[in-house]
Order: C-alpha cells, then sequence, then structure tokens
C-alpha cells in the first residue's frame, strides 16, 4: 500500500507543459480509441482542447494551485485546486495510467479533505457520471449535489454524516 509520504506534490511550470499534455491525453485514451482519426488528428484534437481547458481553468480560477503529483520523486500525475474563500473546488485530479489504482489519488484527495476540513471548508469537483473515479469519491466520503448533463457536481464537507 503506498504511504502518504511517498507522495509529494510541486508547483506546475512551464517546462512541465508537455507532462502536463500526456497527462490529459491519458485521461481521453479511450474515447480516442473510439475515433476513426489517424494519430496526428488525435494529438492534434487533444492539443487543441488541452490548450483550451488551460485557457478555461486560467479564466475561470485565476488563484487556483497546479500540482504536479509525485510518487517517489517520479512525475505520476496532476493536481489542481482551487481554495476560493467559501468552497476548496478540485479543477481536476488525473494520475497516469502506469500508477492507477495504488492509491495516490486517494492519499492526494485525503490531504485535500483534511485541508480543507481544518479550514471549515467543503470540497467540491465534477465528475462524470460514467467516470470510474466516481467510486473513489463515493468512498472518501463525497455525495451528489447536483447535475449537469453527464456530470454531477460531487460535494464533500466535515459536516456531512
Amino acid at each position: 500500500m503506498i504511504e502518504k509520504e511517498q507522495i509529494t506534490l510541486r508547483p506546475a511550470t512551464p517546462e512541465d507543459d508537455n507532462f502536463l499534455f500526456a497527462v490529459y491525453a491519458s485521461s481521453r485514451a479511450e474515447e480516442m480509441a473510439r475515433v476513426p482519426w489517424t494519430p496526428e488528428q488525435q494529438e492534434s484534437f487533444l492539443r487543441m482542447q488541452f490548450t483550451a481547458q488551460k485557457q478555461h481553468y486560467a479564466a475561470e480560477f485565476p488563484n487556483a494551485s497546479h500540482d504536479i503529483i509525485l510518487f517517489n520523486g517520479m512525475a505520476a500525475g496532476r493536481i489542481y485546486l482551487d481554495r476560493g474563500p467559501a468552497v476548496f473546488h478540485i479543477l481536476d485530479i488525473t494520475v497516469l495510467p502506469a500508477y492507477r489504482n495504488q492509491g495516490i489519488g486517494s492519499v492526494c484527495l485525503q490531504a485535500v479533505l483534511a485541508e480543507a476540513g481544518n479550514c471549515n471548508q467543503p470540497v467540491t469537483i465534477y465528475v462524470e457520471s460514467f467516470n470510474p473515479s466516481l467510486r473513489l469519491f463515493e468512498r472518501l466520503g463525497f455525495q451528489r449535489s447536483q447535475e449537469k448533463g453527464f456530470h454531477f457536481l460531487m460535494t464533500w464537507s466535515s459536516t456531512i454524516p
């Protein structure tokens, strides 16, 4: 089992862009496997979407932290978190496929929940209804508080029984 000491975060820098793109692309791999596009078309589409996501996050959450998740010093994923005045909102947490299902995401999320709990803040994240990580969020005590299309707004609060 993963020990929390094995997981650290460091702020993302412009030099991390290729890594962050790879993390983003990994989150869309299943979807890309279903389209009849060439690898070049897929990469072009994914780069366009990655850029749009970055611009959206920058515009909507200018004070959010963008961190690289490190497992034993190796880049294993990303977590973007906006620590707003009324709520901590997780913009994204993605672990590379080679590191999934080992507890890395759980350790990162438990740290966010502990920090939010210490500040008496709820935590929210949008999760697609078909995303396997939905079970993880539910196990950690997140509840479905809203549905928008195929996204659930999941909310955790230290006051939720």
